[in-house]
């Protein structure tokens, strides 16, 4: 029989430590605001290239279903996009069906998994980054890689891999605040390696009890484009129909 060493134990040992802490750290701070639904208002800019701006205004409802999580997204100005809405619900299998309603098309288009990646809206979010904060920790692999200060505050510092390769990030590594499990920022790596968006979460305030960030930006690395969300309103256990969260609403914007 093959002898293991001691030392082949220790490391054996520690590796799988840290990947269960890691999964226990993302754990906590995805589950660190305790909520029925999320009702808001926010002010998205878009930061083009030569630091021209662009503006919406845009409603989000969010609240659990039978299978996960379920996102809906209404704009409500400028007036080229206002009317347009997306629906996001988590499926069975841990993945995510997504529609959007165009009013200059007047239907309801089902998003296939190859646009998954592409922007979302002109924006730099693309439509997986609308969901990836209801992402199930199940699809990737998390390793707690160090700890170290980000803004005067300790963090912990995830790497989550993807089990399933066709996703568009190969990587994603996040900075989680040790004493409140907040996520601070994270940076995505596409197939290649390669840094391509750092997300932003800053100005944390009290609402209803719950620390939430008021503003969160993604960069586009290399583009030098940039979009920024600032919360207006939030608000926590309002009530949201559930006919809010069928293609019925994405079509008509009506719950009856």
């Amino acid at each position: 029989m093959k002898k293991i060493s001691l030392m082949m134990l220790l490391l054996v040992s520690a590796g799988s430590l840290y990947a269960q802490d890691a999964v226990s750290i993302m754990n906590s701070a995805k589950n660190r605001v305790k909520m029925d639904t999320i009702s808001s208002r926010s002010r998205m800019v878009i930061t083009a290239k030569n630091g021209n701006t662009s503006e919406r205004v845009i409603d989000q409802y969010s609240k659990d279903g039978p299978n996960g999580a379920r996102t809906m997204i209404v704009f409500q100005s400028p007036a080229n996009v206002a009317g347009t809405r997306f629906l996001t619900m988590d499926t069975v299998g841990g993945g995510q069906d997504q529609w959007i309603y165009l009013p200059s098309l007047g239907r309801v288009r089902r998003i296939a998994a190859s646009e998954s990646g592409g922007s979302f809206m002109g924006t730099d979010f693309s439509y997986d980054d609308i969901s990836s904060m209801d992402r199930e920790l199940s699809l990737d692999t998390h390793t707690l890689l160090r700890e170290e200060t980000l803004n005067g505050k300790s963090c912990y510092v995830i790497q989550s891999v993807p089990k399933d390769t066709s996703y568009q990030y190969s990587k994603t590594i996040t900075w989680i605040d040790k004493t409140g499990f907040l996520i601070y920022k994270s940076e995505m790596y596409n197939r290649r390696g390669e840094l391509v968006k750092v997300m932003e979460m800053s100005d944390f305030k009290d609402v209803q009890g719950r620390l939430t960030p008021m503003q969160t930006k993604v960069s586009t690395v290399g583009a030098g484009t940039s979009t920024t969300i600032y919360m207006e309103i939030i608000k926590y256990d309002d009530p949201i129909p559930e006919a809010v969260f069928t293609t019925a609403y994405i079509e008509t914007g009506r719950t009856r």
